[in-house]
C-alpha cells in the first residue's frame, strides 16, 4: 500500500510509503482521505501521527501525473485533492506531523493539516508551485497564511523558496526541531500523551479553535460556549473535577 494506518496504544500512524520521495499521486490522495476518515471514526485511535519515513515526508505532487491533466480534468480533480487534505485536517483528534527531509508543495500542505509539527534538523519545507506556473492547490494559500500570517506566507508562495528547519521554526511553520533520528519517537510521544487525555474535550478544543479561526469573534465565542457547556454532560468532566478536588491537578485518568 502507498499509505497505511497502524494503531498501537491509542495512537494511529498514517504513513506514506511511496519511495523514493513519497510523491502524492491520485492514489495516495484518495487513500489519505480514506484513512483519515477511518482514523476519525475508530474508537481505538485517540491521536494521530503523520509520517513519511526516515528520509522524506513528501516531496510534493506527482508532476508527471499532473502534466498529463488538462483544465477540464483538473477542475474535477482539484476538489478531490482538497477534500483529501481537508479530511486529514478535520480528524477530530490531536494530529502531529513528523517531518523528515523534504516537505514541499503537497507535502508541506499535508503537514499544515496537522495540529503540531515536529521537524528533523535536516528538514526543508516550502511551496514551490509558483516555479511551475501554478499556486498551491491543496490548501497552501489558506492554511499557510492562517498559520504564519499573510506576508510571510506570500514570501514563501511568491518566491517558491525552500526553508530549512531553523527558519521554519522561526516562522512558526514548525513547532519543534529535533535530530532526524528522533522525529518519529517524539511525534509518537506527543500523540501518546494526548491519547491519554479526555477525548471529547480534546475534540471540543480542536473544533472550537479551528472553526473559530474561520469566523468572527462573536461566532467563535458562541462555538466555544456551546462546547464548554456541553462538556458538563460528560463522564470525563465529572471524573476530572472529582480528581482535582480529591487528589490535586493533573492526576485524572480519563477513560
Amino acid at each position: 500500500m502507498t499509505v497505511t494506518l497502524e494503531v498501537s496504544e491509542g495512537v494511529g500512524t498514517i504513513r506514506l510509503d511511496r519511495p523514493p520521495m513519497n510523491a502524492l499521486n491520485v492514489a495516495i490522495q484518495d487513500r489519505l482521505r480514506e484513512l483519515a476518515e477511518e482514523a476519525s471514526q475508530r474508537d481505538d485511535v485517540r491521536a494521530v501521527v503523520l509520517y513519511g519515513g526516515e528520509k522524506v515526508f513528501a516531496a510534493g505532487a506527482d508532476i508527471k501525473e499532473m502534466q498529463a491533466m488538462d483544465h477540464a480534468a483538473m477542475v474535477v480533480r482539484s476538489r478531490a485533492l482538497q477534500d483529501s487534505f481537508t479530511a486529514v485536517a478535520r480528524i477530530p483528534k490531536p494530529v502531529v506531523a513528523g517531518v523528515t527531509g523534504y516537505a514541499l508543495g503537497g507535502g508541506c500542505e499535508l503537514a499544515l493539516c496537522a495540529d503540531f509539527r515536529i521537524a528533523a534538523d535536516n528538514a526543508k519545507l516550502g511551496q514551490p508551485e509558483i516555479l511551475l506556473g501554478l499556486i498551491p492547490g491543496a490548501g497552501g494559500t489558506q492554511r499557510l497564511s492562517r498559520l504564519i500570517g499573510p506576508s510571510k506566507a506570500k514570501d514563501l508562495i511568491f518566491t517558491g523558496r525552500q526553508v530549512k528547519a531553523p527558519e521554519a521554526l522561526a516562522l512558526g511553520l514548525v513547532d519543534r526541531v529535533v535530530p532526524a533520528a528522533e522525529v518519529y519517537e517524539q511525534a509518537q510521544a506527543w500523540a501518546a500523551r494526548l491519547a491519554q487525555g479526555p477525548a471529547i474535550a480534546l475534540r471540543a478544543a480542536k473544533e472550537s479553535i479551528d472553526a473559530g479561526l474561520e469566523t468572527d469573534l462573536g461566532t467563535g465565542l458562541a462555538i466555544e460556549r456551546t462546547w464548554f457547556a456541553g462538556l458538563f454532560a460528560t463522564e470525563d468532566r465529572e471524573l476530572g473535577m472529582r480528581s482535582f478536588v480529591e487528589e490535586g491537578p493533573g492526576k485524572a485518568k480519563f477513560r
